[in-house]
């Protein structure tokens, strides 16, 4: 994914630490249980590695020197109807170092607040480790950009919470489903906005029964799921909210002889502009009567085949896991990227396993305006054959294979991958798809280059199994796709604790996570695939 590919050559210092080579999430949800955007990696990215601080810029003073200076900046564009707003942000007191390799260590080095950024300083020519949290950049770029994109007014202000109660009562729905499994999985209703950068869905106190066309519940509740909380509506800014419903749609047989059959908006209604500040006890209102939203048809290739021919390769002990196929709205237009999370449009999860090809013709509901865009994602998802338990919490090592574009470009040909999975995975040059304890806690990852097609770059996860039910913690290092190879640095992997490693191969044209990974990391296309290791265990 990126403008311009970073030939990134390791100098020797580095090759000790980094390790030379020759030449666009997740744990699976079983079924899956609530939305999140399916962009790998961004329910993770929400977190303070991503989202800029707050308060006006320092007013440091100092200019940058080219030669021996690095800028780190993140600016946040708001995308709203009235454009894109750059907000400068202060990156005083977040979490970003500068690790230079020197043969078998670092050289870390901090940065001084400067107006709209941080500046380090005596960062010698060459490659080095940006690191941002979790997260480390192999890069030598003197301009760093961690930016982000938001959808909403700038101005907006988010409470934090993650779910609010509601008070609903909504009328002249279709015919309420119920769960039946993962591949029709009953009626859902979603509330999103692009005034205000809010995607959520409805739950409910009880139920409605199979059939029924209202839905009255005083007890029912809103889960926000962009990483923000939930966003104060204000009447006087226009703020207003979309009320989507879901229904399955029927659409032919799969390979394996099964109904084929989707989720797709039905009816929608577009709510007036009302205020409202969510305390996690006021009720949220919505009320109103939905009408059916026009239908956009489609029709698509979808080679499984394609993808699972790879099995072996993402782990050669691995199973397959459910295919998936969306359709997402894109506010404000394709100009920017894939911009937004607002909930899906089209959403198809095929049973376990599911294999061959499938030529369907499709439809999916739209209740947005016309100038915004649609970008489809097709992806099949791989585990592990058997779950690790770590306390009383079961783990299944994943990866997938992802392919994202404008809807009207995927669908163009026959859906497939572009790019295979990483090979011959290893940990300190042993099988590393075999579970074992390892001798060291600064392993080398090393792998091989995919079967098919060329990475731009390679995106090394390092994931913890732990007991809680919290998010994995997660280590990330981005380096270019010329590389095969990573030393961990010290003390980032605790004794005694269980990991796995995720090597992702990203054929994405206009990414380029070295200069500006969350701003590119939205253009389109999104490519990527992964191969993923057995368990280990450290010393």
């Amino acid at each position: 994914m990126s403008l311009r590919r970073l030939s990134l050559l390791l100098v020797p210092t580095c090759a000790a630490w980094l390790g030379c080579g020759e030449a666009p999430p997740y744990e699976e949800v079983n079924p899956p249980e609530f939305a999140l955007d399916p962009r790998e990696g961004t329910a993770v990215i929400t977190h303070e590695d991503v989202l800029p601080g707050c308060g006006e810029p320092d007013a440091g003073s100092g200019p940058v020197d080219a030669g021996t200076s690095v800028l780190v900046t993140a600016d946040t564009r708001f995308h709203s109807n009235a454009g894109v707003t750059v907000v400068p942000e202060d990156l005083t007191g977040r979490d970003v170092e500068i690790l230079i390799p020197n043969g078998i260590g670092f050289d870390r080095r901090t940065g001084t607040p400067v107006a709209g950024g941080l500046r380090f300083d005596n960062v010698p020519d060459g490659e080095y480790f940006l690191r941002s949290n979790r997260y480390y950049y192999l890069t030598r770029e003197r301009h760093f950009d961690l930016g982000v994109n938001r959808i909403g007014r700038p101005d907006a202000v988010y409470a934090p919470i993650g779910i609010s109660p509601a008070s609903v009562e909504l009328f002249d729905l279709e015919p309420w489903q119920q769960y039946a499994s993962v591949s029709a999985p009953g009626t859902s209703l979603q509330v999103i906005s692009a005034d205000v950068n809010m995607f959520g869905s409805l739950g409910y106190s009880m139920e409605p029964a199979a059939g029924d066309t209202s839905y009255v519940d005083p007890d029912a509740y809103a889960s926000f799921s962009t990483g923000y909380g939930g966003p104060v509506l204000d009447a006087s800014k226009g703020d207003r909210l979309y009320v989507n419903q879901l229904n399955a749609v029927q659409a032919g047989t799969l390979p394996s002889g099964g109904p084929l059959a989707y989720m797709t908006v039905r009816n929608s209604a577009h709510l007036p502009s009302f205020s409202f500040t969510p305390d996690g006890v006021t009720p949220m209102p919505l009320a109103a009567t939905l009408a059916p939203v026009p239908q956009t048809p489609f029709s698509l290739e979808w080679r499984l085949n394609e993808f699972t021919r790879w099995r072996s390769d993402v782990n050669p002990t691995g199973a397959l896991s459910y295919p998936s196929f969306s359709v997402v709205p894109v506010p404000f237009g394709y100009q920017h990227g894939w911009v937004g999370y607002q909930g899906e449009m089209l959403d198809m999860w095929l049973p376990r396993g599911e294999n061959g090809v499938i030529a369907a013709r499709l439809a999916y509901g739209n209740p947005y305006p016309s100038h915004w865009g649609a970008v489809g994602t097709a992806g099949y998802a791989f585990r592990s054959a058997t779950s690790v338990a770590v306390g009383s919490r079961n783990h299944y090592p994943s990866g997938s294979i992802r392919v994202t574009d404008r809807l009207d470009h995927l669908i163009a040909g026959p859906i497939q991958p572009p790019i295979s999975p990483p090979q011959g995975l290893r940990i300190d040059g042993v099988d590393a798809y075999v579970s074992r304890v390892v001798g060291t806690n600064r392993p080398v990852i090393s792998w091989q280059p995919p079967a098919l097609g060329t990475p731009r770059n390679y995106v090394v996860s390092v994931i913890q199994l732990i007991s809680s039910s919290a998010a994995l913690p997660t280590m990330r290092f981005y380096v270019p796709g010329d590389r095969t190879q990573v030393r961990l640095p010290p003390d980032l992997l605790l004794p005694g604790s269980i990991y796995y490693v995720r090597v992702t191969a990203d054929a994405s044209p206009e990414y380029a996570p070295l200069r500006a990974p969350f701003i590119t990391g939205e253009l389109l296309p999104l490519i990527s695939a992964d191969t993923f290791s057995a368990v280990f265990t450290t010393p």
